[in-house]
């Protein structure tokens, strides 16, 4: 910058801050529209995805050393596998 440009700038700025009253500057509406668009959309993702987890079936497999509660008795017949055969 040249020193005239500087001289003009230093003379500017405290014309912009006697009209600038630091006590009453505010978002304004376009910030409170900001924020509810935001906020209407973190609840429609919220709903999306407790819909979505809603849909999961989750069945947690037995650990390999521990027996399942809904075996068979001994001696009862075991349900066949699809496709199985019997002899």
């Amino acid at each position: 910058m040249s020193a005239t440009s500087t001289l003009a700038m230093t003379h500017l700025v405290p014309l912009a801050a006697k009209d600038l009253d630091e006590n009453k500057v505010t978002p304004g509406l376009l910030g409170f529209v900001v924020f509810a668009l935001i906020g209407v959309a973190v609840w429609l993702l919220m709903k999306s995805m407790n819909k979505h987890m809603n849909k999961v079936d989750f069945e947690e497999e037995p650990q390999p050393g521990e027996a399942r509660a809904t075996a068979s008795p001994k001696g009862a017949p075991s349900p066949k596998a699809k496709g199985e055969r019997t002899a």
